[in-house]
Formats: structure tokens, sequence, C-alpha cells
């Protein structure tokens, strides 16, 4: 073996480190959210959900900083001080005595995990091209995948034999190992000669220059939509499994079986895109999302928002499948107009989208009566949200190839 396979071995191993970083901050804590609640004392059973949106709110801020402030300081200091404020609010978790407190942490630990996930690509980018690149990616994305379908299971291990605040600790030793590995064994990506000075007015102007094209920020607000439902259910999901369907020590098992929809979606997509289109794949799909959230909505109300657990398992696996096939699709298609401003014009996209989902997902969260009635409704509106922003963009984009003078 030699030590430039060795190497690269190595920087796989960080940057799927570095990524796994976000799904394990949210994931491994759902199975205790109840607990953390209950131990806190506090009195709305839906406030619990915020251990989750907290964290969202951190990175919507941090995932629009980090990558121009990256583009200036190089990515290991911009990674660095992401791990720092992921520290800081980790270890203000840890050690809370409020449940203000908490969120307070939640919240630095997001704004500090978006600097790993969004640098990360772009040390990906840095020193790779071509088939390099897709076979690192390609490693990175199978633990994006895994990540979600474990990490639930490993949170409600510690539970078992220990407090929640061994969850954090967790965590902690992670992102200590993630640092001392950066230190030792990664070189600086971004040489000083191609590094550009952190500008507020360049970045206004690249936001300026991204709401030109209503197909970027169309599809950024369709993602959005879509990344909603996935918020709503994140934040209520333990309360459906471990409350209303009483189904607290398999609740990490339904989660990861779903997570597994949408990894079969991304590999299937990765399958499919080249013969049949981006478009093509995602009208499909959301049309199917919007059909069975119509159809299975009917079918909870018959039941007063309490259907049987498999007729649940069986929607959810299915409209997160369909998921799974719209975030890359539509992600990829909000950038395809912006790629000579493409490092700003993923934070921007990055940003606003989360920005969306947050807000809307949160509400949507924060609407659980104890029946699935207000998820369903959320899945279905958001999914007719998509469709009239995706589609809009597609019709703005027609009238500008039709009118020269739009483009200009």
């Amino acid at each position: 073996m030699t030590n430039e396979h060795t190497s690269q071995k190595e920087f796989i191993f960080l940057v799927a480190l570095l990524t796994a970083m976000v799904a394990m901050s949210i994931d491994t804590m759902l199975p205790a959210i109840g607990t953390i609640a209950s131990e806190f004392g506090v009195a709305d059973p839906n406030d619990r959900q915020y251990i989750i949106g907290f964290f969202f709110g951190g990175m919507t801020i941090g995932t629009l900083l980090y990558g121009p402030i990256s583009d200036s300081t190089g990515r290991k200091p911009a990674i660095f001080a992401g791990l720092l404020f992921y520290l800081a609010g980790t270890l203000l978790c840890m050690f809370s005595t409020s449940f203000e407190m908490l969120l307070a942490g939640r919240a630095l630990q997001g704004f500090g995990a978006s600097s790993p996930r969004v640098v990360s690509m772009a040390m990906v980018r840095d020193g790779q091209s071509g088939a390099a690149m897709a076979r690192i990616m390609s490693f990175v994305m199978m633990v994006f995948m895994l990540v979600p379908i474990l990490a639930p299971s490993i949170g409600q291990l510690v539970l078992y034999v220990a407090s929640w605040r061994m969850i954090f600790a967790g965590l902690l030793v992670m992102a200590v190992i993630a640092a001392i590995f950066l230190k030792v064994r990664q070189e600086e990506t971004l040489p000083k000669e191609r590094r550009a000075p952190f500008s507020a007015g360049e970045l206004l102007g690249a936001a300026r220059e991204f709401f030109r094209f209503p197909i970027a920020w169309g599809y950024t607000i369709a993602v959005g939509c879509v990344f909603a439902s996935f918020i709503s259910y994140l934040g209520t999901s333990q309360q459906i499994f471990a409350e209303q369907y009483a189904q607290g020590d398999l609740f990490a098992v339904w989660f990861g079986a779903f997570a597994v929809a949408i990894a079969i979606a991304m590999m299937v997509n990765a399958k499919l895109v080249m013969r049949y289109g981006m478009r093509t794949l995602s009208k499909w799909a959301l049309r199917f999302h919007i059909m069975a959230s119509a159809l299975f909505l009917i079918v909870a109300m018959l039941q007063a928002g309490h259907p049987p657990l498999w007729t649940l398992s069986i929607y959810l696996f299915f409209t997160f499948f369909c998921s799974g096939i719209l975030f890359g699709n539509y992600n990829a298609m909000a950038m395809d107009p912006v790629g000579r401003i493409a490092g700003m014009a993923a934070a921007i996209s990055g940003s606003l989208s989360s920005l969306v989902a947050l807000g809307v997902g949160s509400w949507i969260g924060q609407q659980y009566d104890g029946t699935i009635l207000p998820l369903l409704y959320g899945f279905l509106a958001m999914g007719l949200s998509a469709l009239a922003f995706s589609e809009w963009a597609e019709f703005a984009k027609t009238k500008e190839v039709n009118n020269p003078r739009l483009a200009e």
C-alpha cells in the first residue's frame, strides 16, 4: 500500500467524519428529547421539538457564512473555528441546568456544525476532479446515508446505560477526534494565492445575481418546502412513534427504516437520472408525493387521526422515497444557472432553503395534537407549494428563453 493511497483513505475518513457530524447531532438526540423535556419540566409537550429546531436555526446562519469565509482564510481555519463553536455548544448542552440553556447550546452547536459540513465539500473540490472526486463523494454519500439509519439506535443504546448527557459527551469526543485528525494529518487544500478577501459587498452582489434567475430561487424555495416536511417529521417523530403509537423501544428501528427509503431513492436516482433527466424524475416524484398524501389524509381522517401503524409506515416509506428523489435534483436545478458564482450561490441557496424549511416546518410541528393529521396536512401543503414554485420557475425560464430582452 503506497503512502499516496493511505493519504487518500485518510482524506476520505476525515471528510466522512466531518460530514457525519450534522446527522449525528440531530438523529442521536431523537430518542432522548422526551426524557430531556421531562427532566427540565417543560410544560408544553410540543416544546421538545425546539431541541431539533434550534440546531437547524444555528446551522442556517452558519451555512451562509462559512463558505465565503473559508475562501478567504483557507479551509482548515474555517473548520477549526466551526469546531470550536461546536465544542462550546456541546459543553453548554452537556452541563445545562435549564431548558433555555440547552436550547442556546443547540443553536451554538448548529452554527458550529455548519462549518465542517460546508467547508469539507470545498476541500474535496479543491484537490480532486473527475473520477477521483466522484470516488471520494461516493464514499461520503455512503456515510451520509448510513448515519441517519444508525444514529437513533446509538442514542437509544446510550439511554439504556447512561444519562442523555452522555450523548453529548459522545458528540464531544467525535468533534475532538475530527479536530486532532484535521490538525495532524490534513494539509491545507486552498493555497494563499487562490484565496479571495472576504467581502460583504461580494456576498450581496452574489445574492442579487442569484435572485436574477427565477429557476435558481424558485427551485431553492421548492427545496425548502420539501425540507419543511422533513423537519416537521423530525420534530414530531418521537411523539408519534414513542407516545402516540407506544413504540418507544422500537423508535430507532422505525426511524432507521424510513431513512433507508431516502438512501434507496438516492441510489435509484443515480441510476435513472441520466436516462430520464432530473426534471422528469422530480415531476413524477412530487406528483406521487402529493397524491399519496391526499389519499392517506382521507384514510387518517376516517380513523380520527390514528390510522393503523402499518399503513402509516407504508405511507412514510413511500413519501420519503419521493423526497430522496427530490432533494438532490432540486438542489442541482437551483444551482444550474449560477455556475459563475457557485460557491456563494450554494451558501445563499442553502441558507434560504433552510430558512423556509425551519420556519414552516417548525410551525407545522407545533400543531401536533396527539394525532398525525397536522403532519399530513403539512406534507400535503408543502408538496403543493413545492409544485407551485417549481412550475413557476420553469414557466419563468421558458418566458426568459423566448424573450431575450428578459435575460439581459
